[in-house]
């Protein structure tokens, strides 16, 4: 009896040993031992099919006082998930998702969820790089976030909707093949708050705080870390880089590269008003709506019966869905006011509040627009970078693209943002000032041909299941 006892209390003292070691290892990787305090659940057994975020309210979801008390960013809970491409194609990295802590438009403390990949592989020599790739979700429903499209044995995209998980994984397996850690916010929130900007950067940037506290990421001090997002994309990552210096001063983010820039919702519903994106838009005043209270009693008591029945109708749909139903709507003839109706205070109000262009980055800035663009419109995206680069310590490199449209440029801008996000990390200058190039195609610049090939070579990987950033892929 004696030895056993002796047994177990020697095995805990080791135990407790082992925990405050790995304590001391988590605080030190970044001065914190908050994330090394939460408890990492196991990834679900394949074929077991993980619950949709609206089922599973205990993780997205939790009680205000598991959250109410801690800092932006700091972590809730955490869990090992398995992704996979098209719900059933295994990607080789080890993931988890984690909630923390983030915060409203209105400063009150929300959940927030996102997705953490870290290649595999030694640790490489040198700083850790991390990039926080925002997804174009342009979704009204949790079951549509990239924490469950993403993950393998989900309701695949093609029949949720979410198309943009399905392509959007080739490009995320680029970054993690290139060898870098990567962090994927749901951004829209517990709401589904789709085009509400604001948010979206406060939970993107608390996104990359809570992955850089997350010991299993193992980031290292010298951490330096980059931004990515194409248009929904786009709206949290340019209000991310404009939110940065006044919410999360202390994030060493050394660069951001946004593209199809929906940098003023009010010309993209003028846009979009009786034409082909008019579905989508509708979808961007649903979500605002949720974050914006006076405007959804605007439109509840000035909507006519049709424009009820529409946002009804989209209420719980994801990209594909929203975007097919409704298309070339009378937008503005759905409210029963003369004259136009953003015009009125409590529209024009709320959608001056999320139009870019108030705060510069203070860290260089890769913009590319398609010139036709017929969803997020040129005109705004020129008078941002003028806004930008009035400013004589901004960096901002500026491409027009005039072959390309809007989801086109989705993958031709891919290349060329990596490889500019590549030079970033790698602690490359990009020098003080602003330049402004226009381009045929920006898939025809030779330096950017390399990327691509690798592109390919990252996703050929994904098909047989190699490990994805061993060796590193670098664009």
């Amino acid at each position: 009896m004696g030895r056993s006892t002796g047994s177990r209390t020697g095995r805990g003292l080791r135990l407790l040993a082992t925990a405050l070691t790995l304590a001391l290892v988590g605080g030190a990787a970044f001065g914190t031992t908050t994330a090394a305090a939460v408890p990492v659940a196991p990834a679900l057994p394949f074929p077991v099919p993980p619950a949709i975020p609206e089922f599973d309210k205990g993780f997205y979801l939790p009680p205000s006082a598991e959250y109410a008390d801690k800092k932006p960013g700091e972590l809730i809970a955490a869990r090992r998930v398995h992704l996979a491409a098209l719900s059933v194609i295994p990607i080789n990295v080890d993931a988890w998702q984690i909630s923390y802590r983030s915060t409203n438009t209105r400063g009150e403390a929300i959940p927030a969820v996102a997705t953490v990949l870290k290649p595999k592989g030694p640790v490489k020599p040198g700083p850790s790089k991390l990039v926080s790739w925002q997804s174009a979700e342009d979704s009204t429903a949790l079951y549509c976030s990239p924490s469950y499209a993403l993950q393998q044995a989900s309701i695949p995209g093609q029949l949720t909707g979410s198309v943009d998980s399905a392509y959007e994984v080739l490009q995320i397996t680029s970054l993690v093949g290139a060898g870098w850690s990567v962090v994927i916010p749901d951004h829209q929130g517990p709401e589904s708050a789709f085009a509400a900007g604001p948010l979206a950067g406060r939970i993107t940037l608390d996104g990359i705080r809570g992955a850089r506290d997350f010991a299993p990421l193992g980031l290292k001090e010298d951490l330096r870390v980059g931004m990515m997002g194409y248009s929904g994309g786009a709206i949290a990552t340019g209000w991310a880089a404009e939110l940065h210096q006044e919410y999360a001063p202390e994030l060493p983010i050394v660069g951001a590269a946004e593209g199809g820039v929906p940098a003023d919702i009010r010309k993209m519903v003028d846009l979009a008003d009786k034409n082909a994106a008019s579905g989508l838009i509708l979808a961007g005043i649903i979500g605002v709506s949720r974050e914006y209270p006076e405007l959804d009693r605007f439109l509840q008591r000035h909507l006519n019966p049709l424009g009820k029945a529409l946002l009804a109708s989209k209420n719980p749909l994801c990209l594909t869905y929203q975007a097919a139903l409704a298309p070339f709507v009378d937008i503005k003839g759905l409210v029963n006011l003369p004259g136009d109706p953003l015009a009125y205070p409590t529209p024009r109000k709320v959608l001056g509040q999320l139009k870019m262009g108030t705060n510069v980055p203070r860290f260089p800035m890769l913009v590319y627009q398609s010139n036709p663009d017929w969803i997020a419109p040129v005109g705004p995206v020129n008078e941002l970078v003028r806004a930008y680069c009035a400013d004589p310590d901004a960096s901002v490199r500026y491409v027009r693209d005039h072959f390309s449209e809007h989801i086109s440029l989705a993958i031709e801008g891919f290349a060329p943002g990596i490889v500019w996000m590549r030079d970033r990390l790698d602690g490359k200058p990009a020098g003080i000032g602003c330049t402004t190039t226009d381009q045929g195609s920006m898939s025809l610049d030779p330096k950017t041909w390399r990327a691509f090939v690798n592109l390919v070579g990252n996703n050929l990987a994904l098909a047989i299941n190699q490990e994805l950033g061993n060796p590193p892929r670098l664009p």
